[in-house]
């Protein structure tokens, strides 16, 4: 349903932007391998410099390895915001951005996760969360509502594929915690940097 201020707007023909966050928490010995998904994506992002078709294409293959991990999903938060101005959206991504960096062990890691002469006993993480921030033009009501539910989390998810397709883009980061392959996120840490988790 629009609100009434979307109306006015519409009317006016300014363009909507959305800014949406998603957190996703997967658990299971599983779950390592993703790290290195993430990795790649996180360094083509690096070397396109900000190139949104890159980008979306990275967000493109890691939505569709989610969307095949979903028995490992254990939470979910969402949040975002709508703006009829471009900079106004463009700050909320920034401040978005900041946040996600600074939670726990998030990040990338640009160099190679395992170089051949390492040993191969690193700790597995058992917990890991991904932090999906976008922007986009127009709507999509599969991401503007409640993701707390796993049906409701797998249409958003197709959502952000759809969108790269339409090329309605106009922001991505990823970020990840831990970041590094080798680093834990126990539940302790959990609980204190991701308190907008909501059991699935």
């Amino acid at each position: 349903m629009t609100s009434w201020r979307d109306r006015i707007s519409q009317f006016s023909g300014k363009t909507r932007f959305v800014v949406s966050r998603i957190f996703i928490h997967m658990a299971g010995s599983e779950i390592a391998p993703l790290l290195g998904t993430l990795n790649r994506v996180a360094r083509e992002s690096v070397e396109a410099d900000g190139d949104l078709a890159v980008l979306g294409e990275g967000l493109v293959s890691l939505v569709q390895e989610l969307l095949q991990m979903s028995e490992y999903w254990q939470s979910v938060g969402n949040e975002g915001d709508v703006f009829w101005d471009e900079g106004e959206a463009g700050d909320y991504v920034n401040e978005l951005f900041t946040d996600s960096a600074q939670r726990y062990l998030s990040g990338i890691d640009t160099a190679e996760s395992v170089t051949d002469d390492e040993p191969l006993s690193l700790p597995v993480t058992r917990n890991l969360v991904i932090m999906l921030i976008v922007a986009f033009e127009g709507e999509s009501p599969d991401l503007e509502n409640n993701l707390a539910d796993v049906e409701a989390l797998e249409y958003g998810l197709k959502a952000l594929i759809n969108l790269h397709y339409q090329e309605k883009l106009r922001a991505i980061q990823i970020h990840f915690s831990p970041a590094r392959l080798g680093d834990e996120l126990d539940g302790e840490q959990l609980l204190l940097n991701f308190p907008e988790l909501i059991p699935l």
